[in-house]
């Protein structure tokens, strides 16, 4: 990814088949389980038209009620099983890599960071998404 911004990574190795992995990430039922970075918030809502141009959205709320925000974008480029570019509605971008080898899936996320917070809070937080994701697999495998 070539950009002018911020470029932060962040990757988990799940020992499941890329068939299982993509699948439980692309379905909004699955994503509805796993899409949070902590107990105390949850996605209410997630819609995904994955294909090249479609549209997703995943809605993130603390269980508190305090606070709600909309995840939204536009798929860029969609590869089946092995690659994943987005447009975030705010005009970030964002990669997501399918690796595998036998029963063995890498995830490596890349995404141009914003401006409100730290570039340490931003790789926390969505590495802390990816680890639950990677949790989220390995339980239901």
């Amino acid at each position: 990814m070539k950009s002018d911004k911020t470029v932060i990574e962040v990757s988990a190795l799940i020992n499941a088949s890329i068939e299982e992995v993509w699948s439980r990430w692309t379905t909004p039922d699955d994503i509805l389980r796993w899409n949070n970075a902590s107990d105390d918030w949850h996605t209410t809502k997630a819609e995904n038209d994955l294909r090249t141009g479609g549209h997703f959205l995943s809605r993130m709320e603390a269980k508190d009620g305090s606070f709600a925000f909309d995840f939204a974008g536009i798929y860029d480029l969609v590869l089946e099983h092995k690659y994943i570019e987005y447009t975030i509605a705010d005009g970030r971008k964002v990669t997501v890599t399918f690796e595998t080898e036998g029963r063995t899936t890498k995830i490596t996320e890349l995404f141009e960071a914003e401006d409100f917070h730290t570039a340490e809070q931003q790789f926390e937080g969505w590495q802390a998404i990816l680890d639950n994701f990677k949790s989220y697999v390995l339980s239901r495998v």
